[in-house]
């Protein structure tokens, strides 16, 4: 299991030397990829091009762009050129639906028939960022186009599933999932079989299965799990993340955190592993002295990997 670093969102005028910074951080301290969420800050893909352009190597993932306020011709295009920008084989293209209250609350976007719209989305941008014209009528968009973008080799698209036809898609279509507050007895039980059986009746390889949880390595569990259940309250109401939960049997977030000294925490991570996770992306949420020992536990598992 890969393991790899959710960005810190940074704020400021001085947003993306900050950005790139914590890149350069993470690709020093042995990371094998850096992922930025794409909420309301930074965009992520232009922050990557710039942040990437700027440290070599590692791997640079969206974790995720929302679908429906940007058209998927117009995705591939900026996902092309971010690609080129960072460098070949460096960027992975995670994307995913969002969430209604998004969608249509604050964008203004109807959010009917997400797992058309997606399965829709996905035959107009997979093969435009393969290189291939489309012509697709749609009832959910259309496209009549090809794009120029030089390609610096191919971009690599996971899907943000957690719905049981989100999943069949992932693996039918994609190169695997990113999830996010998703306990490992449902990484096993659940997401793995679905998409792993999607991806083999589809003839595909193995799908990634990209895990990001809270991680904070503390004397005091209790206080941390407090902690994520307060700083992250939002992520145990939204539905597609409450199913997840109740999946779990997880009252909030809290439960579903890493938390404990570093033998504690290097189990739950272990413990991903042997759930089916092929990338552990972990979210530092540790404060003061913690941050830096969850840090020295993360680059100490890396090390030994």
């Amino acid at each position: 299991m890969r393991i790899g670093i959710l960005a810190a969102e940074p704020g400021g005028a001085q947003a993306l030397g900050k950005l790139a910074d914590q890149l350069r951080r993470a690709a020093d301290d042995g990371f094998a990829s850096f992922w930025l969420a794409n909420i309301f800050g930074l965009d992520a893909l232009t922050a990557l091009a710039v942040a990437g352009s700027q440290v070599p190597g590692i791997e640079l993932g969206t974790a995720v762009v929302p679908t429906y306020p940007r058209h998927p011709a117009v995705l591939a295009q900026q996902a092309l050129t971010a690609a080129l920008a960072a460098g070949p084989g460096r960027l992975t293209l995670g994307i995913g639906l969002s969430h209604k209250i998004v969608i249509e609350d604050m964008y203004g976007y109807s959010f009917d028939r997400p797992a058309r719209h997606m399965r829709e989305y996905l035959s107009v941008l997979l093969p435009l960022l393969d290189g291939t014209a489309v012509s697709v009528d749609g009832s959910t968009l259309s496209a009549h186009i090809g794009l120029s973008v030089p390609r610096a080799g191919r971009v690599p698209v996971l899907l943000a599933a957690l719905a049981p036809r989100m999943l069949a898609l992932a693996g039918q279509q994609t190169d695997g999932t990113v999830l996010w507050m998703t306990g490992p007895a449902t990484v096993r039980d659940y997401v793995v079989p679905a998409i792993s059986a999607a991806a083999s009746a589809a003839g595909r390889p193995s799908p990634r299965i990209v895990c990001s949880l809270p991680v904070c390595v503390t004397g005091d569990p209790a206080a941390a799990r407090a902690s994520a259940d307060k700083e992250l309250a939002i992520y145990g109401q939204l539905p597609s993340y409450r199913a997840m939960l109740d999946r779990e049997g997880a009252a909030g977030p809290g439960d579903v955190a890493i938390v404990g000294d570093e033998d504690a925490v290097a189990a739950q991570i272990a413990e991903l592993a042997d759930a089916g996770v092929t990338d552990f992306t972990a979210a530092q949420f540790a404060h003061g002295p913690d941050r830096e020992r969850t840090r020295n536990l993360l680059k100490t598992l890396i090390a030994a990997s």
